[in-house]
């Protein structure tokens, strides 16, 4: 019987709830770009009765994206892959996190498309930003952005004024959303579906870093504004990857999952009561 492969890219918080909620009795490829990580989650996993094998990435390069596709394929069957890897608006400038955030994650889906097995599933992670500036994108500029392809993604026009960290992530974590639903045609023409979530504030490493950021008072005001009124654990996510991992979702490919806690709800109707008034 083949091997079912689970391939997880992003070794943060949520790429290793990612492997302790879904890679139980599976084959797991865990990758990330530093490998001292690597070594260290992997040194857990195996100690925990994990069958886990790793490899170094680098998702802004397409020849280091495609070189781990091909490792996973040569593992076994390819049913489940979760990208988690991106950079925040705290840890890099606007060129960074184009290259990582808004390429790297196009890279991840053009490889992966290419050896997901039929009845496979892909979850990339947005974020919820991307329903705060998704109004502010023109409508040619956001198809641009879902369908320009990968090599020239980064030679949109409109991404070469922009300068703010936090928009540019904003910008590339909605560019994620609309071409996951675009390469939803692709992936189920192989029989697999693929699709995104969009987290809140999670407390990850990397969460905690805009927590404590220029933004964090801000961040703080929207948690207590929702309807859960916490940060949000990587477990979460990571429940939410496994449902959309398996089988009962198996009628979903195309959209995105918001997992905030009910923060953007929270402001979509303070900002309809304020229309209302």
């Amino acid at each position: 019987m083949a091997t079912d492969v689970l391939v997880i890219v992003g070794m943060g918080g949520m790429g290793q709830a990612v492997l302790r909620r879904s890679g139980a009795g599976r084959k797991v490829l865990l990758a990330d770009f530093d490998e001292s990580l690597l070594e260290t989650v992997v040194s857990t996993a195996l100690g925990d009765g994990y069958d886990v094998v790793s490899q170094r990435v680098d998702v802004s390069s397409r020849d280091s994206v495609a070189a781990l596709a091909a490792t996973a394929a040569e593992l076994g069957t390819v049913t489940g892959v979760v990208h988690t890897a991106g950079l925040s608006p705290v840890q890099a400038p606007v060129e960074a996190i184009w290259k990582v955030d808004l390429f790297g994650t196009a890279v991840v889906l053009d490889e992966f498309q290419k050896v997901i097995a039929p009845g496979g599933s892909g979850v990339f992670i947005s974020s919820m930003s991307a329903y705060m500036v998704g109004g502010q994108i023109p409508a040619d500029v956001l198809a641009s952005l879902a369908a320009v392809p990968t090599d020239d993604l980064l030679l949109v026009p409109f991404l070469a004024g922009i300068d703010n960290p936090g928009y540019a992530y904003g910008i590339a974590k909605r560019a994620n959303q609309v071409r996951v639903q675009a390469a939803s045609l692709a992936w189920g023409a192989r029989g697999a579906r693929v699709n995104s979530i969009s987290p809140g504030v999670i407390s990850t490493p990397m969460g905690q870093q805009e927590l404590a950021g220029e933004s964090g008072a801000q961040m703080r005001a929207m948690i207590e504004g929702s309807g859960t009124k916490r940060v949000g654990t990587p477990a979460d996510i990571a429940n939410a990857a496994a449902f959309l991992l398996g089988h009962d979702a198996s009628f979903i490919t195309g959209m995105d999952l918001l997992v905030d806690g009910g923060v953007v709800a929270a402001l979509d109707t303070a900002q309809r009561a304020r229309v209302a008034g």
